[in-house]
C-alpha cells in the first residue's frame, strides 16, 4: 500500500519529532533509571501517555471501535516494540553510556532489510545494501571491541550490548508487523492501543522481576521525575505517534533514517550532559554504522 500523502509541513514536523526528541530520549532514560526500576519506569510511561492517546483517540471524529483483530496487532506491535525495543535498551543503559547505546540501535535498518526480504518477500539485498550491512556490522565491532576487557564490569557491558542489539531487532520486527497487520484509521488510537498493551507487559514484567519490592518513590529524585516526565510527553505522546504516523504517509526507507540522526543527538548530549567519554575508535565505528545505514536507506529509497 502507498503511503498517504501529507502536506509537506506537517511532514517536517513529524520528522523533527522523531530525529530530535526521540535522540533525546536516551539521556532520560538514564536520569530515570538512576534511581527507578527499568521495567516500572517503562511501563508507567507507557500506560500513562497509552491512555491519554487512547482518550484522544476516542474523541476524534475518526473513531471507529477496535475490533479484536486491531487489539491483537496491537498486544504483538507493543510486545515487540515497547517490551523488547525499549524495554530491553531502559535495561541495558544501566551499565552502558546512553551514547553507546544510541549508536547501537541504529543497526535496527540492518534488521528491517533482511526482514522485509525475508518476511514480506521483498526484493534480495543489493550488493549495495550487503556492504552496507557488512560496513555496520563493522562498526558495531569497533563500538563493542573497547568493552572486551576482562572482569565484572567488562561482562556487564557485553551483556548490555547484547539486550540492546536484541532491542534493535525486536523494533525492527515490530515495525514490519505492524505494517500489514489490521489497526484503527488514527493513529493516535493505534499509538494508544500499542502503549497500554506494551506499557502493561512492562508493568507485569517487573512485577515478575520483584521490581515492586522496597520501592520508595519519594527517594526517586527530580531529575528521575523530570526524565520520566520527558519520557511520557515527548518520548511517547509527541515522538511515537509522530512516528506511527509517518509510517502510515512516508515511505518506510525515509522513516528509518532517523536511525542516523538519533545516535547524534545522543552522543551529543551525553558528552555535554554526562561527560561521556567518545573514543577514536568509538568515533570510527559510529561513522562505519552511520554510513552503513546511507548506502540501505538510500538504495531503499531508488529501489522504491
Amino acid at each position: 500500500m502507498l503511503p498517504k500523502p501529507a502536506p509537506r509541513l506537517l511532514l517536517l514536523a513529524a520528522f523533527a519529532a522523531v530525529y530530535l526528541l526521540w535522540g533525546s530520549t536516551y539521556l532520560a532514560i538514564k536520569y530515570a533509571i538512576a534511581t527507578m526500576p527499568p521495567f516500572l519506569m517503562a511501563g508507567s510511561r507507557f500506560v500513562l501517555a497509552g491512555g491519554i492517546l487512547a482518550l484522544a483517540g476516542r474523541a476524534s471524529a475518526e473513531y471507529e471501535t477496535p475490533t479484536l483483530a486491531q487489539w491483537k496487532t496491537s498486544f504483538v506491535v507493543g510486545a515487540l516494540l515497547l517490551v523488547g525495543g525499549n524495554g530491553l535498551i531502559v535495561l541495558a543503559e544501566r551499565t552502558l553510556p546512553s551514547s553507546l547505546a544510541a549508536l547501537l540501535v541504529a543497526s535496527e535498518p540492518f534488521w528491517v532489510v533482511l526482514l522485509g526480504w525475508w518476511w514480506l518477500g521483498q526484493a534480495r539485498p543489493s550488493g549495495r545494501v550487503v556492504l552496507g550491512l557488512l560496513l555496520g556490522f563493522g562498526g558495531v565491532y569497533l563500538l563493542v571491541g573497547e568493552q572486551l576487557a576482562t572482569g565484572a564490569a567488562g561482562r556487564s557491558q557485553l551483556l548490555g550490548v547484547g539486550l540492546v542489539l536484541l532491542g534493535a531487532f525486536s523494533w525492527a520486527a515490530g515495525s514490519i508487523y505492524g505494517l500489514r497487520a489490521p489497526r484503527p484509521q488514527s493513529p493516535v488510537l493505534a499509538s494508544g492501543m500499542q502503549m497500554l498493551c506494551g506499557g502493561a507487559l512492562l508493568l507485569v514484567l517487573g512485577t515478575a522481576t520483584g521490581e515492586w519490592r522496597g520501592l520508595e518513590p519519594s527517594r526517586f529524585g527530580t531529575a528521575a521525575w523530570l526524565g520520566w516526565g520527558y519520557l511520557v510527553v515527548f518520548g511517547s505522546l509527541v515522538a511515537f505517534t509522530a512516528y506511527s504516523w509517518l509510517l502510515q504517509h512516508a515511505p518506510p526507507a525515509r522513516v528509518a533514517t532517523y536511525a542516523y540522526v538519533n545516535p547524534v543527538v545522543a552522543v551529543l548530549l551525553g558528552w555535554a550532559m554526562l561527560h561521556e567519554a567518545l573514543t577514536a575508535q568509538m568515533l570510527v565505528g559510529a561513522a562505519a554504522i552511520v554510513g552503513s545505514v546511507v548506502l540501505i536507506t538510500t538504495q531503499q529509497k531508488k529501489e522504491g
